[in-house]
């Protein structure tokens, strides 16, 4: 059996982050359907799926943009054969140049439209773009109260400079694609290495204190980890501090030092 034929009721939203208000959409519908746009991600592609136990339906932004509100209803139906259900939220737009609304949708759609209400948190409205500005603005605090959950990130771990282990504290570098970098700056993080998490200190940013170049790199605490390669989670957990320049290594490094102690407490 096909599992479109299984599906009767769907979620539609692009669902970056799948936050607080996402939520309250997915846990009504048997299945969500991912309006892919390849830009600017909390959750890029396919790791939205993570943060969720329903079936994932994917169709990409340049493929459904041209389509009426009403071949798009038709596409909807044609790939989902059994839909009596779409539960869309209030500020849902889809069609050609976002002709059609969540009420268009009721008036196209032959079966039940739920429209979701905008969720606020402490008043603040949940929205993807709130939560990328917060991070834009280190304030990892709120953001992860607006995903319900702590941001999360991940890379692939490079080569760096050098000069962490031999001068400063051993860091793995990773190389960090698609996603929505907080403040440059350091945080109290957790970093996820193989199937274990631990506690660390993360910078991102540009090393002014070095060679001026960008990098994302973590420090587990209190830890020898040996060797890494593959991929490594990082999630953070509370803004520590600016990033800034230091007249040399051994003030960098008691800096560090320092950053590691608040951490240990976050």
């Amino acid at each position: 059996m096909k599992v479109n034929n299984i599906i009767k009721s769907i979620a539609i939203g692009s669902f970056d982050g799948i936050h607080i208000a996402h939520q309250t959409l997915i846990d009504q519908a048997d299945a969500i359907v991912i309006i892919e746009r390849n830009s600017g991600y909390l959750t890029p592609g396919y790791k939205r799926s993570l943060y969720t136990s329903k079936i994932c339906c994917f169709y990409h932004f340049d493929k459904v943009k041209l389509l009426t509100p009403k071949a798009f209803v038709n596409k909807l139906k044609e790939d989902f054969p059994h839909l009596e259900k779409i539960i869309v939220g209030y500020d849902f737009a889809f069609g050609k140049e976002k002709a059609g609304n969540a009420e268009h949708l009721d008036e196209l759609f032959d079966g039940e439209v739920c429209i979701v209400k905008e969720v606020s948190i402490e008043g603040i409205p949940v929205h993807s773009r709130t939560i990328k500005a917060y991070l834009r603005e280190g304030k990892v605090e709120m953001a992860n109260k607006l995903l319900g959950r702590r941001y999360c990130i991940d890379g692939e771990v490079i080569a760096g400079q050098g000069l962490g282990k031999k001068e400063l504290v051993p860091t793995l570098n990773l190389h960090v694609d698609h996603y929505q970098l907080p403040l440059e700056g350091v945080y109290a993080t957790r970093t996820k290495i193989g199937n274990e998490w631990f506690a660390s200190v993360s910078f991102l940013g540009h090393r002014v204190t070095t060679d001026g170049s960008y990098a994302v790199e973590t420090h587990v605490i209190d830890k020898d980890i040996g060797e890494v390669s593959g991929t490594v989670l990082i999630e953070f957990v509370a803004f520590i501090r600016k990033n800034q320049k230091f007249d040399g290594l051994n003030v960098l490094k008691e800096q560090i030092e320092e950053d590691i102690s608040q951490a240990r407490v976050m």
